[in-house]
């Protein structure tokens, strides 16, 4: 294969081969190439009327007489051989009409297309038409190294160049039989893989090793990228993606023909002289190093660490204000604690700024104002997970104990009230004592001060953010628990102090001692000691009121509360009151006696019983079992206990159930005696013993005399 190097020979060699060949088509005169279609006519037979294409050997094949070999024949020289062939076969060709029908090109595709093979294109068809009849070129075809062979002679030439002027002049001319060549370009390697056209453009478009220029470093796409006239180093970094953040612009190295030449991109841009860009040959070496770390200082440096996006060294002009600062190193990160920045100033002071709440609006301070060597510190946020207490100082922390869902120390901030503290650790538990929240606040003078807060009684009443208790840095808030049933553990009675508490005694299905509130009543204390027992006496329920400077008792009968519904009859309890439920069937030593009556006498059950003014002496003597089969009920005697003076009187009961008239009921009141004589004790029965024993005196009398 003939390679020509030199750009000029190669387009004088073209511009000789198309006058060649048009001096050869005009010499020939329209002359039967390889590829036309003959049109051969001749009526009545049907196998010779119709088109006929020459092949690669210049030949067409007719019916009856075979191949026929017409090319390089003019159009008249090509009828007379056509008619004297046909001649031996047929006897009347008068009307036998021979021409050629359409000029065709015969072109072999080969190389890097998508469908290598020949190919038939009309007259006049170029290279471009020659590869889409291919099917197109493939990806990672080497487009300046395309080649067409004529026989013994190749020639080459540049299709990409074609593509970027439009200038046909720049392309060959194709005829019948050329051969066209697609090369592959010596990026895609020795192996058959799937191509990725962006990496290997991203590599570079060299196509040889040796004239290629290499850019590698701190560039977005290293490679290997081929030499253009008047090509700069501004040039190569722009096709090789540019430099990356990292890069050390000011110590670009350039080896060219072995020497090494240091190239300042920054000084180029910052004065515009072309004189100091080097001199890029073929085969050359770029180089752009890695930035070297390196402390940063300065007489206008301002440095920023901690949660930002870019922490490091600035410069900072004297009109640079903390905002700026702030901004150029990206802001606070999603981490930072923005109420807590630090300005470490260049003497050793630090100064604090509460970004958040300036930002808000409830810091309506000034911006403080960075100086060149001074340091801001955006700090960590604390995470609530956090384990370490470290990180929140004591004097900006408040400590949060007892029931509540995350006790620990918890970072304060001024404008949080006790509810935020509260929303902040998750809230009380289900079984904290809201009611007594307990709060230690340091003081200025170095004391601290305790209170104790309602938080139910505060919420019952929908009361303010100004009611709250004052929470400041350093306090401790305890929430207790409520204690538990004291039945299973008595110890918990230590936690609950006795200014809280209300004790309940006596026949009760739960005695013992109670929390309570002055908003809670007597029926709510009773219902959480499981309510009376089936043996417990309601009718004298004492409740001892310790409220006072005296002793106070209350008496209260339930019984009738519950008849009558009447509120007022329930005493008014308080927290350290006690409340005792005395047995029905207690010793009668409990009961004094102005508090009962006494039954004695003829009845089945005598004794003492409790009596109220609603009964009457027959509810008294029904309670009693009644009168038994001997008594004397026509003479009962009712003892009255007065204050003035002591009277009996008696009543005839079967003379009452004679007339049924209540009024004759003898009025009783609590500490009198009811008695029941027998009928042993009645006139005529003591009338009928004193016969009795007079007619024995006289029986025994008379018996003597006879004796």
């Amino acid at each position: 294969m003939n390679t020509l190097k030199h750009p000029f020979s190669r387009q004088l060699l073209l511009a000789i081969a198309w006058l060649l060949s048009g001096l050869t088509v005009a010499a020939a005169g329209g002359a039967v190439q390889v590829g036309d279609v003959i049109r051969v006519s001749l009526p009545g037979e049907p196998a010779l009327d119709k088109t006929f294409a020459v092949d690669r050997q210049g030949r067409i094949h007719l019916p009856e007489v075979g191949a026929i070999n017409l090319a390089g024949l003019d159009e008249a020289a090509m009828a007379s051989k056509v008619r004297a062939t046909l001649a031996t076969a047929f006897r009347d060709l008068a009307n036998l009409d021979v021409y050629i029908h359409e000029r065709k090109l015969l072109i072999s595709v080969t190389g890097y297309v998508q469908q290598p093979g020949e190919v038939l294109l009309p007259a006049g068809a170029g290279i471009q038409m020659a590869l889409r009849a291919a099917g197109g070129l493939r990806k990672g075809a080497q487009l300046d190294k395309m080649q067409l062979k004529r026989g013994s002679q190749s020639t080459a030439f540049d299709y990409k160049r074609y593509l970027d002027s439009g200038d046909t002049d720049l392309l060959p001319p194709l005829t019948s039989l050329d051969t066209l060549f697609v090369p592959a370009s010596p990026m895609i390697g020795n192996i058959e893989v799937d191509f990725d056209q962006a990496k290997i453009a991203d590599a570079g478009d060299a196509a040889t090793d040796r004239a290629a220029i290499k850019v590698f470093g701190e560039v977005n796409h290293p490679g290997s990228f081929s030499h253009k006239a008047d090509i700069s180093l501004v040039d190569l970094l722009m096709r090789a993606g540019g430099v990356t953040r990292h890069a050390s612009v000011d110590q670009i190295r350039v080896i060219s023909n072995g020497e090494p030449v240091l190239f300042n991109l920054k000084r180029y841009l910052d004065s515009g002289d072309t004189g100091l860009l080097p001199a890029i040959i073929p085969g050359a070496t770029v180089f752009v190093p890695r930035q070297d770390e390196s402390v940063k200082s300065g007489a206008n440096t301002v440095y920023i660490m901690g949660e930002v996006f870019k922490p490091g060294a600035y410069e900072s002009p004297a009109d640079a204000s903390f905002m700026d600062i702030l901004a150029n190193a990206g802001g606070p990160t999603r981490f930072a604690e923005s109420r807590q920045i630090r300005i470490i100033r260049a003497n050793g002071q630090v100064a604090s700024f509460d970004l958040a709440g300036f930002t808000e609006g409830m810091r309506r301070g000034i911006v403080p104002n960075v100086q060149p060597g001074d340091a801001i510190f955006v700090p960590e946020k604390t995470d609530v997970n956090e384990k370490s207490w470290l990180k929140v100082a004591p004097n900006r922390a408040v400590r949060v104990l007892g029931e509540v869902e995350r006790p620990g120390r918890v970072e304060w901030s001024d404008e949080m009230s006790l509810m935020d503290l509260l929303a902040h650790v998750g809230g009380p538990r289900g079984g904290a004592d809201t009611a007594n929240i307990e709060i230690v606040t340091p003081t200025a003078d170095g004391g601290t001060r305790a209170m104790t807060f309602d938080l139910d009684a505060f919420i019952r009443r929908g009361g303010g953010d100004s009611e709250l208790p004052k929470i400041v840095a350093g306090s401790t808030i305890r929430v207790h628990d409520l204690p538990e049933d004291p039945t299973d553990n008595k110890s918990q009675w230590v936690r609950q102090s006795s200014d809280s508490s209300i004790y309940v005694f006596g026949q009760v299905g739960a005695p013992g001692r109670y929390r309570f509130t002055d908003d809670m009543h007597f029926l709510d204390i009773l219902s959480a000691a499981d309510g009376p027992t089936g043996s417990a006496d309601l009718h004298n329920i004492r409740v001892s009121h310790r409220d006072g400077k005296t002793a106070r008792v209350s008496r209260l009968n339930l019984a009738l509360y519950f008849e009558t519904g009447d509120e007022n009859l329930l005493p008014k309890v308080r927290t350290g009151d006690t409340i005792y439920v005395p047995e029905r069937d207690r010793s009668w030593l409990d009961q004094p006696k102005e508090q009962t009556i006494r039954v004695l006498g003829s009845v089945n059950k005598p004794g003492r019983y409790a009596f109220d003014d609603s009964m009457t002496l027959l509810d008294l003597l029904a309670e009693a079992g009644g009168p038994s089969e001997d008594a004397y009920v026509e003479k009962i005697t009712i003892v009255n206990l007065s204050c003035c003076r002591n009277q009996a009187r008696t009543f005839d009961l079967v003379e009452f159930s004679k007339t049924a008239d209540f009024n004759r009921l003898p009025v009783i009141r609590a500490g009198d005696t009811v008695y029941v004589p027998n009928e042993g004790q009645s006139v005529f029965e003591k009338a009928r013993v004193a016969m009795d024993d007079v007619f024995k005196i006289i029986s025994i009398a008379s018996l003597l005399g006879v004796l």
